[in-house]
């Protein structure tokens, strides 16, 4: 933390703060959510509560001619209890759309995972720190600051060596997406570069992010959520979490999508909605959950454990999903023209897989979250996707 007399201080408020669905004021400053409170008071896991606090796709957006710009954070870290501790999380900064620069914060709290089934923890509470960026070039700019994507972020203190002042709104339009692990950005590299982030960059668009680690299960919560939330494009990824948690049989599974969709539609009855159903993930394909994690040879994997004679009774996987949601979207869109089915498998398929492998067998590298991105803005956002700009 710098001491010059010359710099300048901005409270960090909720207009300098985009892809946010809530924020909580703090003893320190502002922690982001991605649920509204009320849907917080329900969520019935840690996992969830977890999740929707760490703010993927989260980001302040300023103007400033400032060339050194400090953001104090206090960083709350999930470590998993018998391996090593992942590296501390990165900080985008964006200049006119374009990553210009990255930082880190040390220390902050380190909530340890004691057990990976049913999510429970420890707390041991740490420091606050800086994340500071430094030549920076010269002249006005608009400035993007992306939070870490799998941390935990108080939002403390903002300085600068310029004056700072909102963004103007982009006049873009606000695309909403709920999905899983893989859309909140699971072992992607830093946070601009999850797939969601890559594709809403490519198709000119505000992200709301809704993707939430392990916890993309048709909670009614989420759809009121996402009923009540301002969009003008919305998309729902279902599938691999309801197939690895072995939450529902099929008989559940159709009507909880029905019902999860009738609610989105109550706030946003015209609204282009883009069902998407989960990428290849070869060990889920035909086998059911529940996924357990594999360490032989002190690598994470995960495996199913289900049978897959059990089919017949209504265990799902995820091609049962694809067909079930093929289906349902397509009895629906008689009555719903503006509702659309994408393949998960035409983001990432057999081809993409050879290319770029699921290191864990469940989530996507960086460039795997590249490859998703570019094939959803040109399937989405290109000419003929159901999120093509209107034209004429």
């Amino acid at each position: 933390m710098t001491t010059e007399h010359h710099w300048v201080v901005t409270p960090v408020t909720t207009d300098l703060l985009r892809g946010h669905v809530d924020v909580e004021a703090t003893a320190r400053g502002l922690l982001p959510h991605r649920l509204p409170a009320r849907a917080r008071r329900q969520i019935p896991d840690d996992q969830l509560t977890m999740a929707e606090a760490q703010p993927s796709g989260v980001r302040l957006a300023f103007r400033t001619r400032a060339r050194v710009i400090e953001l104090d954070t206090l960083p709350t870290r999930r470590v998993y209890q018998g391996f090593a501790p992942p590296p501390d999380g990165v900080y985008d900064l964006l200049i006119d759309g374009r990553l210009a620069a990255q930082a880190s914060v040390a220390g902050g709290n380190v909530r340890t995972i004691t057990n990976m089934f049913t999510q429970a923890s420890v707390l041991t509470e740490g420091p606050a720190g800086t994340a500071r960026f430094a030549g920076l070039p010269a002249g006005e700019k608009d400035i993007e600051i992306w939070l870490p994507h799998t941390e935990i972020t108080e939002l403390i203190a903002l300085r600068s060596d310029a004056p700072v002042e909102p963004a103007p709104p982009s006049g873009r339009r606000t695309w909403l997406h709920h999905g899983s692990s893989i859309s909140h950005g699971s072992n992607a590299g830093h946070p601009s570069a999850i797939w969601p982030a890559l594709a809403a960059a490519e198709g000119g668009v505000e992200l709301v992010n809704l993707g939430f680690g392990g916890s993309a299960l048709l909670d009614p919560f989420t759809a009121r959520a996402m009923r009540d939330i301002t969009a003008d494009l919305i998309s729902v990824k279902i599938g691999i979490n309801i197939v690895n948690g072995d939450v529902m049989r099929l008989r559940a599974f159709t009507p909880a999508v029905h019902g999860f969709l009738d609610t989105v539609r109550e706030g946003h009855p015209t609204t282009p909605l883009l069902v998407v159903s989960a990428i290849l993930c070869p060990v889920q394909e035909d086998t059911p959950g529940p996924l357990a994690p594999d360490v032989e040879g002190g690598r994470l994997r995960f495996k199913a454990t289900g049978d897959p004679a059990e089919r017949a009774a209504g265990r799902l996987t995820l091609n049962v999903i694809r067909a079930e949601l093929a289906r349902i979207v397509e009895q629906r869109a008689a009555d719903d023209p503006n509702l659309h089915y994408l393949d998960g498998r035409d983001l990432y398929g057999e081809a993409d897989y050879a290319e770029h492998p699921l290191p864990d067998e469940l989530h996507p590298d960086t460039a795997g979250h590249r490859r998703i991105a570019e094939n959803f803005a040109r399937l989405a956002f290109g000419d003929g996707g159901p999120f093509a700009a209107k034209r004429g």
